[in-house]
Formats: structure tokens, C-alpha cells, sequence
């Protein structure tokens, strides 16, 4: 069966879980977890993302985040593709880092935040990498640590997270805790991790009752939430396809980048192409081939093609540049 399109539109809160692909690692130490939380959290800022809560663990991670006017896919793309070049140069391997395809949950907010940053947050201790809500009070790694304010990062929106638990801090910060912790006796919550109208009605008894009383809810594996949440995400889906940029125009806006570069650098869209290295001309491809790569989704042929360089000349260059 295909895969479902991503679904998205400023403002909408998913759940993204990233794996390591085939199982294996995407960290090895600290240095690694370093550069994994500092991109994710510069590229949040950048692009206006919010974070509400994220655990990384060795070979997968789980982040709760509202977009913004820049798609998801754009966020993680930029966010994915610069973490896997720089893993790989560092650990000298190659090849894909993480799964092809992150998964991300469009969640409905009211029924499911609380929910879900206590999930999230809870990820060390259910994994072992931490023993007791003591030392997931410390730990570093893991958007809890942020909320309880043992550790500071100016990307993570903890204030949005504590007012759902109280007014001021003190009592917010008590009751928060609280909460984290009588999930530890619920376990793994599978639910949360996914769509679809069985995990939204709460398990397939609620289903068989729902549908035994003749109720219909629309679903949507790719949507946590109840049937009018999932008709109103969907509209909005097929309202945004209609006026999405067709080839031709995201054509047009790549000749329109690169006629912009020329014309500031005082050079023809030719001499660009032509292969030359004089000059600014390997500094001018550079910033044309990052700014099409990571602002506007191209990819790496495609932009080799534009640039008249081959596909190993762009990505040596990203990697250089990242």
C-alpha cells in the first residue's frame, strides 16, 4: 500500500518519532547529542517552530512540536540531512543515517498534549537509560530536565507546557512532576504513537461500541484525534493542495534564485554553469546550492543540474558547508 502524503499547515501539532536506520545508532556520546539537540534547536528558532518536548535516546528520538509557516518536511529536512552529514564525517561512515521516512502524527491538542509530553518525557526512564524521576529530573538529554528547569535551552517553549498544569511556576513545576510520574505505572502507551480510528477511540472495545450504537467516525492513520479533527485536518489538506506550487512555478522561483545570485555577483547564469572555478564562483554555488537545498526542499541532483556540477560536487559542498 502507499504511503500517505505528509499532512501539515502552520500551527499543527505532531509527534515525530526518527530511527536509526535498520535499528542502528544515531549517537555515540555526548559530542553526538550535542550536535543533535543545538540543530534541532537553531533550526526551531529559525524557521519559528515550537518544541514542547523531546527525548533523545541511542537509536531513535521523539520530539512533540507545533509548525510553522515553513512545512514540517522542510524542518526536518534541514534539520535530518545536516545531523547525517556531520555524523558521518565525524564517525567516518556513510550512507543513510536514519530510516527514509521519519514518522510524524498530527495529534488533536485538547485530549492528547498532556498526554503525550508525559509519554515523550518518559522515554529514558521506560528505555533504562535512567533509573527513577530523580535522575530523569537530571537528565540532560531529554526535554524534562527543561520543564523542571535544571537545564536551560531558549528553543524549548516550557512556559506553553507548564500553564496546562497550574499559574505559577512553583505549583506548575509540583503538579507537572506529578503527573510525569503516575505514567510510569501505565507503561508504553501505543496509542500515542500512532493513528488511525482505533488508538483515537481508545482501543478496539471503544470501536465495537462506537459502531454498535451506529456512530461513524472518520479516520485517518496519519491523525490522532475524533472524526471532526480528522475532517477538519483533511479539508485543510486537499484546500492547500489546490494551491500548491506546481513544477513549473517551483521551476520558475529556482531560475529566479539563481538569476537574483548572477545578478548581484555581476555574472552570467552561463559562467555559473560552466564549471569554473574562478573567483567567487565556488563561494557563489555554495550559497545558491544550501539555500536550494535547504529552503526550498531541492535535491541534490536537481540542484547539481541547476549548477552545471556533478551530484558529489553539491554534496561535498553541504557537507562542507554544515
Amino acid at each position: 500500500m502507499p504511503r500517505g502524503a505528509r499532512l501539515d499547515a502552520p500551527g499543527t501539532l505532531h509527534h515525530v518519532i526518527l530511527r536509526g536506520i535498520e535499528k542502528q545508532k544515531i549517537i555515540d556520546d555526548d559530542n553526538d547529542r550535542e550536535n543533535f539537540t543545538n540543530r534541532m534547536g537553531e533550526i526551531a528558532l529559525d524557521t519559528g517552530t515550537s518544541i514542547y518536548a523531546w527525548a533523545l535516546m541511542t537509536n531513535h528520538a521523539h520530539i512533540l512540536l507545533r509548525s510553522s509557516g515553513i512545512s514540517l518536511p522542510t524542518f526536518m529536512r534541514r534539520f535530518l540531512s545536516g545531523y547525517a552529514v556531520s555524523y558521518n564525517r565525524r564517525h567516518n561512515r556513510y550512507g543513510h543515517l536514519f530510516q527514509n521516512r521519519y514518522k510524524s502524527i498530527i495529534c488533536e491538542e485538547d485530549p492528547y498534549f498532556m498526554e503525550l509530553v508525559r509519554y515523550i518525557h518518559l522515554n529514558p526512564l521506560r528505555t533504562g537509560m535512567v533509573e527513577d524521576m530523580v535522575g530523569l529530573d537530571a537528565y540532560k538529554w531529554c526535554g524534562h530536565s527543561v520543564v523542571m528547569n535544571r537545564f536551560k535551552n531558549n528553543w524549548q517553549d516550557r512556559e506553553y507546557v507548564l500553564q496546562c498544569f497550574g499559574r505559577k511556576e512553583r505549583e506548575a513545576k509540583r503538579s507537572y512532576r506529578a503527573f510525569v510520574k503516575k505514567g510510569i505505572a501505565i507503561g508504553k502507551r501505543h496509542d500515542l504513537t500512532g493513528g488511525g480510528l482505533i488508538r483515537s477511540m481508545g482501543g478496539w472495545s471503544a470501536v465495537k461500541a462506537m459502531r454498535k450504537n451506529g456512530i461513524q467516525e472518520e479516520s485517518d492513520n496519519r491523525i490522532l484525534g475524533g472524526g471532526n479533527f480528522v475532517s477538519e485536518v483533511i479539508s485543510q489538506a486537499e484546500e492547500k493542495i489546490k494551491y500548491q506550487m506546481s513544477a513549473e512555478d517551483l521551476k520558475k522561483r529556482i531560475r529566479e534564485e539563481i538569476e537574483y545570485y548572477c545578478s548581484k555577483e555581476k555574472i552570467s547564469p552561463d559562467l555559473l554553469r560552466s564549471g569554473s572555478r574562478i573567483g567567487r564562483l565556488p563561494k557563489i554555488r555554495k550559497e545558491i546550492a544550501v539555500n536550494l537545498i535547504h529552503n526550498f526542499g531541492i535535491s541534490l541532483a536537481e540542484t547539481a543540474r541547476q549548477l552545471g556540477i556533478s551530484t558529489s560536487g553539491v554534496a561535498q559542498i553541504i557537507r562542507r558547508g554544515t
